[in-house]
């Protein structure tokens, strides 16, 4: 079927997406003529979506033609940056599962709660209920309180004011004696759960801190509780969210928020 004969998307975004299908590896830029044979459209409506491309530099000129523009490749990069975050996450998670023989998590803080996106189960270790894409309150969990912990007071007082209701036998449902576990996450650098989750559920968590200080994402050891002294997993888990967040800051084009897009 010819381009002429191609049936025309009714939206703006099917118009847009068929030209910036147009351009080919090989092409420098494309005139209007040349973008209307290949979509499809009428020159007319091919010139007034490209006028706007142009003002918001998805395209830009190049002579009597058209272009990609910069804004495009800035995308592409943003794209690609969560692959990256992920490739460095799971080498030191494997390295965390292979020296602790338990499930490894990396998980995100959202609002009140905490978003697990990165899960390497162990192959010993009995199933636990987690799953990537899940989402606990972040006051219930070793690695929402690591991360509540360095998040400041304001993220704190959010999750106080939504109330502590009961998970597991152990959750804190007191908000006085949460900010007083949270003050001793923050010297140590570790967190701890035991059943606040849900029942049977143990965990050790650190802080994942990005070069201000801020925690970009937390990574946590589970097991089941009794399986494994947890309070040894503590010290292996800071260590590996120290690495990983040296590790982040040797590369300048990853930010915070670009962890969200892990999962």
């Amino acid at each position: 079927m010819c381009a002429s004969e191609r049936d025309t998307p009714p939206s703006m975004v099917g118009r847009v997406s068929l030209i910036f299908g147009a351009f080919g590896p090989d092409d420098d830029g494309l005139g209007i003529r040349e973008l209307g044979r290949r979509t499809g459209l009428a020159t007319s409506t091919v010139s007034r979506i490209v006028r706007e491309l142009i003002e918001y530099k998805f395209l830009e000129p190049a002579g009597n033609d058209v272009r990609i523009g910069l804004r495009f490749f800035e995308l592409g990069e943003r794209a690609a940056r969560p692959q990256q975050l992920r490739r460095l996450a799971l080498a030191s998670m494997s390295d965390l599962r292979s020296a602790t023989r338990q499930t490894v998590h990396l998980a995100v803080l959202d609002g009140t709660d905490v978003v697990y996106v990165t899960k390497l189960r162990s192959r010993t270790a009995p199933p636990l209920g987690s799953r990537v894409g899940g989402r606990l309150p972040a006051y219930a969990t070793a690695v929402g309180k690591a991360l509540l912990a360095f998040a400041g007071a304001e993220a704190v007082d959010r999750v106080v004011e939504t109330g502590l209701r009961p998970l597991g036998p152990g959750t804190i449902t007191d908000a006085g004696r949460l900010r007083e576990e949270l003050d001793t996450i923050r010297e140590t650098g570790i967190a701890y759960e035991a059943e606040e989750s849900g029942p049977g559920v143990a965990c050790a968590a650190a802080p994942v801190r990005y070069l201000t200080g801020k925690p970009i994402a937390g990574l946590s050891i589970s097991t089941r509780l009794g399986e494994v002294d947890v309070s040894s997993l503590g010290p292996a888990v800071r260590t590996a969210a120290i690495a990983l967040g040296r590790q982040a800051a040797r590369m300048p084009s990853l930010t915070g928020s670009a962890w969200a897009g892990l999962g």
